[in-house]
């Protein structure tokens, strides 16, 4: 009797769940295209435009993966990061910027920040980079290799 329609129906997996994003940017024209990067294969739950209403939303939310700019008002992405990070509100922070600068990714890695990724790669890059870090892993732009 095991080996039924009912059976091999009880073995299928079940859904597939997307991961649940939290992005800042103090540029809604940035915003807008992470997003529309993003949408397709994770589920961003807000968006932000300031440091300090990214922890507040990541305390209210608990998203799987923070993506956030470095340069914003009230909080940097990297103290925010920390603050995000060491209160245990998601699995990984990854900083999305233009600054290929080896002293902020030495400052972003010593705050726990799991990935870096240049803006001008994140085209190709960040839905990896969502994954790896959601995994566990690491993530380093390929473009800022020499700098770390």
């Amino acid at each position: 009797m095991g080996k039924g329609p009912a059976s091999a129906a009880t073995s299928l997996p079940g859904p597939v769940v997307r991961l649940r994003l939290l992005v800042a940017d103090d540029s809604p024209t940035v915003v807008e295209e992470i997003v529309s990067l993003l949408e397709p294969t994770y589920h961003v739950l807000r968006t932000v435009q300031n440091g300090v209403a990214l922890v507040e939303s990541a305390s209210e939310l608990r998203p799987d993966v923070v993506v956030s700019d470095f340069a914003m008002p009230g909080l940097n992405g990297i103290d925010a990061g920390r603050k995000i990070l060491e209160k245990g509100l998601c699995r990984a922070v990854i900083l999305l910027t233009m600054y290929n600068d080896a002293q902020l990714i030495g400052a972003a890695v010593d705050a726990g920040i799991a990935g870096y990724v240049l803006k001008a790669d994140a085209g190709e890059e960040l839905i990896p980079a969502v994954q790896r870090v959601a995994g566990g892993e690491r993530y380093f732009s390929h473009g800022i290799a020499g700098a770390q």
